[in-house]
């Protein structure tokens, strides 16, 4: 039997409250105790969080704006104390949070590194020995030697995070930050990002940039207005991050605190109707067709049908590298859509978005349609995806004045196998034309 991994962060029952006042001198009368009425209205940031982190784990948080990520970040890590709860936290934490927090304008880089170093706990002498580290990783030049209200952002966000990475903690708090800087610097950030995950580090990684959480995370948590909606694999909380986003998910009353990626009501309801799903799971998943696929929208149209075709006209799910292929899909509009935007998307299997457009993108369909019109859409393409598993995901969308309207999404709805004898690196073969004279 397996040994579990010790626990790196615990947090339990962790609540943020803010007491928000209508007016200023309310918040004056109650401090000093010249009312007996409650002038504040509480909001709560966080509500109920309860999640456990084990050493060596990356986990992914993810959320809207103001879903509470950053708060919890900022408690774990002690800038914040909860209203109640607790939060035990196991190794030395490094957080890139707000980066350059802690910096004197007035000194220059390496009296902000030595700075900083000792407000995490560094001594002298450690510094010294990181010192060299920290400067060839920031690489600002001769600007260390100036004070730090002469940098440009650029610089400044270049030398905490070089400060911030290069203390090798037990346990690294990640708040969007590793899109600093220009391309070259936020590939150096990432390669280091990867060696702290192979050298095991425990990781907690924050983050809107959901291809990087779908690839490095092993975990992840959804946070919706303070509440944890869920936790489990990244490509089953990133199709339902997605779902948050565009008001298709909902959540039942008295349910605020439960995981609701296994609420049967709300599965059921994603999933459509029973007899669909039972007509999918019996003749369709010979066809590549997924069985579990994450259905929602409107219904103001509806895909009926779809499939893959090859460079022949022959329905498929297996395509060959470097020949033309064709992706179909018809639907049938039950009301009136001002502009329907017709959609597909192709990931691979731990989620990550590989490729994809849409009519609006290609500029191929700009019209209204009326209720009963039926559309049949095509995208052809050469496939230079390299050789393995893909899963295909299709949608019609729209804006209704400023509106951004899901009609119908079918995420991973179907399998596409890629054969090839011919894999380069990466996600997709550049098709060099190769010469050695």
């Amino acid at each position: 039997m397996e040994q579990e991994k010790p626990v790196a962060i615990s947090v339990r029952g962790v609540e943020k409250i803010y007491k928000l006042y209508d007016k200023s001198s309310d918040r004056v009368r109650e401090a000093l105790g010249l009312t007996r009425k409650a002038r504040h209205k509480k909001h709560y940031a966080l509500n109920g969080i309860d999640m456990e982190i084990y050493q060596g784990e990356c986990v992914g948080i993810i959320g809207t704006n103001g879903s509470g990520k950053s708060t919890i970040l900022k408690i774990i890590t002690g800038v914040l104390s909860p209203s109640r709860g607790e939060v035990e936290v196991n190794g030395r934490i490094s957080a890139l949070l707000e980066l350059g927090a802690g910096f004197n304008m007035e000194y220059n880089g390496i009296e902000n590194v030595y700075l900083n170093g000792m407000m995490i706990g560094f001594s002298e002498k450690e510094i010294d020995e990181k010192l060299q580290d920290i400067l060839d990783f920031a690489d600002i030049g001769e600007y260390v030697y100036q004070p730090v209200k002469t940098y440009s952002s650029g610089m400044f966000v270049r030398l905490a995070f070089a400060v911030a990475i290069n203390i090798e903690p037990e346990i690294l708090i990640v708040d969007e930050a590793l899109s600093v800087g220009d391309v070259f610097f936020q590939a150096k950030c990432y390669h280091k990002f990867e060696e702290f995950k192979e050298m095991g580090k425990t990781i907690v990684f924050v983050s809107h940039d959901l291809s990087s959480i779908s690839k490095y995370c092993d975990r992840v948590v959804l946070l919706n207005k303070g509440v944890k909606l869920g936790e489990g694999s990244p490509k089953e909380m990133i199709d339902t991050y997605k779902r948050v986003l565009v008001g298709q998910y909902e959540i039942p009353d008295g349910a605020e605190h439960t995981n609701l990626l296994h609420d049967k009501d709300i599965r059921e309801k994603a999933a459509g109707k029973a007899q669909e799903k039972k007509a999918v799971e019996e003749n369709g998943a010979k066809q590549g067709i997924n069985p579990e696929l994450l259905e929602y929208g409107s219904k103001k149209a509806r895909i009926e049908e779809y499939g893959l075709t090859d460079c022949n006209g022959v329905k498929t799910t297996a395509v060959i590298k470097g020949q033309e292929y064709t992706i179909r899909m018809k639907a049938v509009f039950t009301e009136d859509c001002p502009a329907p935007i017709f959609a597909f998307t192709i990931k691979n299997i731990k989620g990550t978005e590989i490729t994809g457009t849409n009519t609006m993108v290609e500029k191929a369909f700009l019209e209204p349609v009326k209720a009963g019109e039926v559309k049949e859409i095509t995208f052809t393409q050469h496939m230079n995806l390299q050789g393995g598993e893909y899963l295909l995901s299709l949608g019609v969308t729209g804006y209704e004045g400023d509106d951004f309207t899901v009609y119908h999404r079918l995420y991973d709805v179907l399998n596409m196998t890629v054969i090839s004898d011919k894999d380069t690196v990466g996600f997709y073969d550049p098709e060099s034309a190769v010469q050695v004279l």
